[in-house]
């Protein structure tokens, strides 16, 4: 159950073993990038998070980049413990994996994505943390090592490679919490997966999460390294990372006024390795200028 004002997601990003493809899917119960949940909160409306429900699919590949949004109101979706369906589209646990079924047409041109995705987890986590002092937004990995099958019609690609799937949730708007983080996860050599949280970096009450997910099942702390500076977006947003050498940006893969992701080649634990990287920037996010902005990339159906 979310509460009203909260938001649920599940994140996964995934590569191809040869590199040539990439993606992200985050699927928003209360989609805390949503303008019109933001307005229906001010105007003391009751929010009911199922009211806005999207599922966001972002494609890379030097051919075929695509990215989708849409928002959908309560009568469209439909939510059980294995099942989500968010309009044509649907999320489903079969017991061993789960399966992703997209429809979906992108913005800001109007070109669809259609297919099936398969994630195949390695190992199953139910670990869960707080994310704020108040333990009101938490965060955790369900399948930090993972392997995906990928079967695009629209546009056409079939691909198989590594993936990773996690969960955030809040119990109220995640302004109210936090400014700004940094987050990546790298896939280390012996398969584990290392997590850095960089909450509020700039601040005296900064939060900083350094964990390693094995393959065993184990999860285990370890001592982050420095934090680096990364050249400002485009859009002018600071990004860090922490890192025991040089960083170096491999692809910017997403560039807005508020948020950033980027796969980054860096120093980590005694390797070298690329992680997926991103930064969120709540006070762009919340600007009245960017709320106004955020519907010609976020439409919404009832």
């Amino acid at each position: 159950m979310v509460p009203p004002g909260g938001y649920l997601w599940w994140y996964l990003d995934a590569l191809s073993d040869d590199g040539q493809y990439g993606l992200t899917i985050i699927a928003f119960v209360g989609s805390v990038f949503s303008p019109y949940y933001a307005w229906a909160r001010r105007g003391g409306a009751i929010t009911d998070p199922d009211n806005f429900c999207a599922l966001n699919v972002a494609l890379y590949s030097r051919h075929a980049r695509r990215w989708t949004m849409t928002e959908r109101g309560a009568a469209l979706n439909h939510r059980t413990r294995t099942e989500f369906r968010i309009g044509p589209s649907q999320l489903r646990w079969n017991g061993d994996s789960l399966v992703i079924d997209i429809d979906e047409v992108g913005v800001p041109l109007p070109r669809r994505v259609r297919g099936r995705i398969q994630v195949h987890p390695m190992q199953l986590f139910s670990f869960s943390t707080p994310l704020d002092a108040a333990g009101r937004h938490r965060w955790g990995p369900l399948a930090p090592q993972a392997r995906v099958e990928v079967d695009l019609s629209l546009p056409e690609q079939r691909w198989r490679g590594q993936a990773y799937l996690d969960s955030n949730e809040g119990d109220e708007p995640i302004d109210r919490a936090f400014t700004e983080w940094d987050w990546s996860r790298s896939l280390m050599a012996d398969g584990s997966t290392a997590v850095l949280y960089d909450l509020e970096p700039t601040r005296p009450d900064a939060r900083l999460l350094a964990l390693r997910f094995g393959t065993d099942g184990e999860i285990t702390p370890f001592e982050a390294p420095p934090q680096k500076t990364l050249p400002r977006t485009a859009w002018r947003i600071a990004r860090r990372l922490r890192s025991d050498g040089p960083v170096t940006v491999h692809e910017q893969l997403e560039d807005t006024p508020f948020y950033q992701r980027a796969a980054l080649r860096h120093s980590l634990l005694g390797e070298t390795v690329t992680c997926f990287h991103e930064t969120l920037h709540v006070p762009r996010l919340v600007s009245p200028i960017v709320q106004a902005m955020l519907p010609w990339r976020m439409p919404r159906r009832t």
